[in-house]
Parts: structure tokens; sequence; C-alpha cells
């Protein structure tokens, strides 16, 4: 992985601010089906794409092909922290959740936020969830900083995300950039936000993980 694109990407997801502030039923969803809560931030509110484009969007069109009951609901906020989504998971479930995937932490990273904070922050996301729907299934994507940020730091947070899946018995994703990620001709101009066909391939990473876990 080109840890130069890979940083400009986090720094990207530190510095972007705009809209996501509330969450969207992805088209074509349909409003008496089950429901799944992308918790978020730039990457998962398609900064730069329409949004259709954005990964949520097109997971919900493999929703559709396989003829499931499931709605996707995109609460992806550019620059967001674990911090930010504790805040506002209770908001982001007002209409209820059967399914959370939490893709939030590489603004931690970047911030200098402690990956013990990190974790914090996540297991409570998890917990507020659990407290509102104690049936709620949930995925938790993994995210890594750069080499250049410091052995120990990056060694620490990449350990973050399976160590709290693994505490709260949520289902990890191991990494959401997965070929993504550093990757030149799959971000755009500003090397820090994933293109369509980055997007689709983070929809493709999702899936693998999610499928089995609607179809249970």
């Amino acid at each position: 992985m080109g840890m130069t694109f890979l940083r400009k990407f986090l720094l990207g997801l530190l510095l972007t601010t705009g809209a996501g502030l509330l969450a969207e039923e992805s088209p074509n969803a349909n409003a008496t089906a089950k429901r799944i809560v992308i918790l978020g931030d730039s990457i998962t509110a398609g900064y730069g794409l329409d949004p259709n484009e954005a990964y949520p969007a097109l997971l919900q069109e493999k929703i559709a092909a396989a003829k499931l009951p499931f709605t996707v609901a995109n609460a992806g906020v550019s620059g967001d922290t674990t911090a930010g989504g504790l805040r506002r998971v209770a908001w982001a479930m007002a209409k209820g959740a059967d399914v959370l995937i939490i893709a939030l932490g590489g603004n931690d990273g970047l911030r200098g936020i402690s990956p013990e904070e990190t974790k914090k922050n996540l297991l409570g996301i998890i917990a507020q969830a659990r407290a509102k729907n104690p049936a709620i299934k949930i995925l938790l994507a993994g995210m890594i900083m750069p080499d250049t940020m410091g052995r120990d730091f990056t060694t620490r947070f990449k350990a973050v995300f399976p160590e709290a899946a693994d505490e709260s018995k949520a289902i990890l994703i191991p990494f959401l950039l997965q070929d993504v990620g550093g990757i030149e001709n799959l971000n755009q101009p500003d090397g820090i936000h994933p293109t369509p066909e980055g997007q689709t391939k983070i929809a493709g990473t999702v899936w693998k993980i999610l499928e089995p876990v609607i179809t249970q």
C-alpha cells in the first residue's frame, strides 16, 4: 500500500467538513424494511460524489438484487471522529436499526487521539446501540494509520478495532479501505477520497461481511 497516498487520504478525512448532518435513506430503499445504519465519516458520506455512488447506496443495490428486506441509512458525516459518533449514535438510530455498521476512527488517529480513547468510544457506541436495541447486529470496520505516524502508535491503533470487536462481540470488517487506500487511480484527484470505482470496492469489502449477517 502506498503510504503517501494513505496519509493524504486520512488527512482528507480529518480536514473535510460538509454536508451529511442527517441520516439519509439510500435511493430505492424500502421504507417498510428492516434498517441498516452506517455510522461513518467522509468515506461513508461519499464526499465529492453523487450520493448514488457512495458505498451505502451501492450496498442498497446489492440488497435489492438479493431481494432482502433491508433499507440502508447513510449516517456519514465528513470529518467525524469516534467521539462524534458516540454523541450522535442515538440520533442516527432514532428511526430504529436492526444492523449498525461503525466506520469511524481514521480522524481519531490523525488528531493524535490515543488508541485507548478511540477504543473506549467505539465500545461506547456499541453499548448505546445495544441499549436501544439489544438484538441489533453490529459490524465494526477497521482502519490503519500510515507508518510515518510511528510504529508504536500505528500498531496500537490497528489493534483497537479487532480488540473492540472481540470484547463487544461485534463482527469485524478487517480494513474498510482494503484494495483502495493508497491506490492512486481509485481515489479522486485530491488523492484522498475514493472514486466511484473505489467506492465500489469498498461496497464489495463490506458486502462480504454483511451479506451472511442479513441472510441468516
